[in-house]
């Protein structure tokens, strides 16, 4: 695996190893996509690395279709500026899929000379600066869920085998080579699985910190799509691209390491620890919220329905998957953590972590109880629990103005959230059905998500 160099002088050793001649200095727009510059690797090794390079600030306000929707903070009055792309010079990584291509994430720094506000790198910084200075040190791994598609966008499959190892061994040379990509880009790939669609796959990751989690997971998506146009097919992230197919996921778990440690390990009798309680409390009690981070378009929220093995309401609990926090908690294990179920798989994964950190942080910070513990069919008996919001403007209803909203950054949570609207606004012209979905959203979605 060729791995994260971690510092430039290792890259550059790294690029004559591999024969770059190609660095893609890339930033994440706000829907998750990698833009940036392809730039000659002698070139960025020479001067790019500490000079940076220019980008328009657009890129923050895009919606799915690089459509510019009325912003306040990014518009014709405003100019489009350029903003400033600087090197994170530790995160290069050779891309192992295309031979004589590299990497290198940048954050954005506007005219100002500060950290771009709308920049989704710049948002879950920010957070991981407030764990860190309250002495929590998260770690965060993500599952993604996709679709394998022909060339055409119809599933590879018409069936359902879920996690076999027999059917759809005509794809496996596909996901082999996806898995392969994943680790040579860096990222720990622990296993892959069929899932409960036609067509659909897993792949897991292991916990690494926040941003690197957060690189990893948009790097992730950019290399499955590459592999599987290199392979003759197509790979969606896009959350509900069937009406009558399961939908696509993003769980993410997160835990608090302190010298080498889980700070979640010390559990017994099968419950969370103090610690594990608090951060848990958290995410419950900013759940609504968090709903639009996870949901940001019309299409997302169609995955929150009752035995879609996706949370449709604020409930946790142990090993059940019918609830949206899952704890997997075991005496003195290094692996407990929280699993948070309701992000589809086209979500931004710097703004989701990021409103989990800021969640957690909030629940450890004021203590808070995250209630009765679900037991059972919490579809069906889902108790006093509130619901999560099921269609896209109950979920912006849920974030705006709310303390989460605030923590993430008043200009940020604005300007996400009349993203957002547009996106309300073009859907009940389009796609009026709160269930359906049809061929306007499919083709506004599953080949950009």
């Amino acid at each position: 695996m060729t791995g994260i160099t971690g510092s430039i002088d290792e890259f550059r050793a790294t690029a004559a190893e591999h024969d770059l001649h190609t660095v893609e200095l890339a930033v994440p727009d706000t829907q998750g996509h990698l833009r940036g510059k392809r730039i000659p690797a002698e070139r960025f090794l020479a001067e790019v690395h500490r000079s940076g390079a220019n980008i328009a600030d657009a890129l923050f306000v895009f919606d799915i279709e690089n459509d510019l929707p009325e912003n306040e903070f990014v518009n014709m009055d405003t100019g489009y500026l350029d903003c400033h792309l600087v090197p994170d010079n530790t995160t290069g990584r050779v891309l192992a899929h295309r031979p004589g291509y590299g990497l290198v994430f940048a954050d954005a720094v506007n005219q100002f000379g500060e950290l771009h506000p709308l920049a989704p790198r710049t948002v879950l910084a920010h957070q991981i600066e407030r764990c860190r200075a309250a002495g929590l040190d998260p770690l965060v791994a993500t599952e993604l869920e996709f679709y394998v598609c022909t060339p055409d966008w119809l599933p590879v499959q018409d069936h359902i085998q879920y996690s076999s190892l027999i059917d759809g061994f005509e794809v496996e040379e596909a996901l082999h080579a996806m898995r392969a990509a994943l680790r040579g880009a860096g990222i720990e790939v622990e296993s892959s699985n069929a899932e409960y669609g036609p067509g659909q796959v897993e792949i897991n990751t292991g916990p690494v910190d926040p941003m690197t989690a957060a690189d990893n997971t948009a790097l992730f998506k950019s290399i499955v799509k590459q592999v599987a146009v290199q392979h003759g097919l197509r790979a969606t992230f896009m959350p509900k691209p069937w009406a009558e197919q399961s939908g696509s996921g993003m769980h993410v778990h997160t835990s608090l390491s302190g010298d080498g440690q889980n700070r979640f390990a010390d559990c017994s009798d099968g419950e969370p620890n103090d610690l594990m309680r608090a951060w848990l409390g958290g995410l419950i009690e900013h759940a609504r919220a968090l709903t639009l981070l996870g949901t940001p378009t019309s299409n997302g929220p169609k995955r929150i329905r009752p035995y879609t093995f996706s949370p449709t309401h604020v409930t946790w609990g142990l090993d059940n998957r019918t609830v949206l926090a899952r704890c997997v908690v075991e005496s003195g294990s290094g692996a407990n953590r929280v699993e948070f179920r309701s992000a589809g798989s086209d979500a931004n994964p710097y703004l989701v972590i990021a409103g989990l950190l800021a969640a957690g942080l909030d629940g450890v910070d004021r203590n808070l109880e995250p209630g009765p513990r679900g037991e059972g069919d919490l579809y069906t008996n889902p108790g006093e629990h509130a619901s999560l919001p099921a269609d896209l403007a109950s979920a912006i209803e849920a974030f705006a103005g709310s303390p989460l909203a605030a923590a993430l950054g008043d200009t940020f949570s604005r300007s996400f959230a009349s993203i957002a609207e547009a996106e309300v606004a073009l859907a009940s012209e389009h796609s009026p059905e709160r269930d359906d979905v049809n061929d306007w959203e499919r083709s506004r979605f599953i080949e950009h998500s």
